[in-house]
């Protein structure tokens, strides 16, 4: 067992009033280790607040959650701040980046390149999710993975894995994962209810993105963009956005899947995907991004066309040299 995990749990035995919070615009890794967090200081008894700048994705409102998920601070200080899947401090948004005491954070991750910004870091780039680390938190506590805590911990892995087809699903995550089945989630009215989720609103969207999609590089990249008109057009908004990039993903022959949106004036948010090998953070990194080896992401500033550009060169490049190697 690692010191850093030890002492995060020792930390939940011992001490009281907790803030726990994660980024902003939360997937389902950021929801699933926030409840899960919130349903391990339930079962110890804890006082705690879960909180989000975002609040809680439309799309995850049905998930158990054993207390409401804030989108504002309640007050200027708490015992300590537990700080899930965060790869630096101001991706918690904003408002919440002076909430960061470096002497009462806790900093859980598994984001390459995080700055260790904790009292203490307990950050694992080897792990699928950084609900697979409260997974194993819950475990070293004495904790069982039941009810709310292994239905939050089990969208976490789902998400972070690709629905366990990503090459970051570990056998401890198909462990995991089983434990959960075995102490009674019913999977197929979890998938129900986390797939149907869509809307005609975002059917219309997808139709217009889609559309936008290129392929470059003999085939291996496969890019789409994502313009404000286009969510005006169809009463959408960024979080009916999941899930397009993986479409022109899953094209064959292609490597690296590139989705650039529009986020205001010359702001552009941009996210990579890969298959096996292929390290698309290393693309990140050059805009001043970050992320995972085959999901990555970050922002630009410029237009869609100037950023796709820019982002198809960087991707160029990089395959080029891979096939050099």
């Amino acid at each position: 067992m690692t010191t850093e995990l030890s002492r995060v749990a020792e930390i939940l035995r011992e001490e009281d009033d907790f803030l726990v919070l994660s980024h902003a615009n939360p997937d389902g890794d950021a929801i699933g280790s926030t409840l899960a967090m919130g349903w391990i200081l339930d079962r110890l008894g804890k006082r705690y607040v879960l909180l989000n700048e975002s609040g809680m994705p439309e799309r995850f409102t049905w998930l158990l959650a054993s207390a409401p998920l804030k989108e504002r601070v309640l007050r200027p200080r708490y015992a300590r701040v537990l700080v899930l899947d965060c790869g630096a401090p101001d991706r918690a948004g904003d408002s919440l980046v002076p909430l960061l005491d470096r002497r009462r954070t806790v900093n859980i991750d598994h984001h390459l390149g995080n700055p260790m910004f904790g009292d203490v870091n307990w950050v694992d780039p080897t792990m699928s999710s950084v609900g697979e680390m409260v997974g194993m938190l819950a475990r070293e506590l004495g904790l069982e993975l039941t009810a709310g805590l292994g239905q939050a911990v089990y969208l976490a892995l789902v998400s972070d894995t690709g629905s366990f087809s990503f090459s970051n699903t570990s056998p401890a995550v198909l462990t995991m994962a089983a434990d959960i089945l075995r102490h009674g989630l019913d999977v197929g009215a979890f998938n129900a209810r986390l797939q149907q989720q869509s809307s005609l609103s975002r059917l219309k969207l997808r139709a217009r993105v889609l559309d936008t999609a290129r392929l470059d590089h003999g085939g291996r990249t496969a890019s789409i963009v994502i313009g404000l008109d286009m969510f005006r057009d169809t009463g959408t908004g960024p979080e009916d956005c999941e899930g397009l990039i993986n479409a022109v993903r899953n094209i064959r022959g292609v490597d690296v899947a590139v989705s650039l949106r529009e986020e205001g004036t010359d702001r552009i948010k941009f996210s990579l995907r890969s298959w096996g090998g292929t390290d698309v953070r290393a693309v990140a990194v050059q805009f001043g991004g970050g992320g995972h080896r085959n999901a990555a992401g970050g922002a630009i500033k410029g237009t869609l066309t100037g950023a796709r550009e820019q982002l198809l060169e960087a991707v160029g490049k990089m395959l080029a040299e891979q096939d050099a190697m």
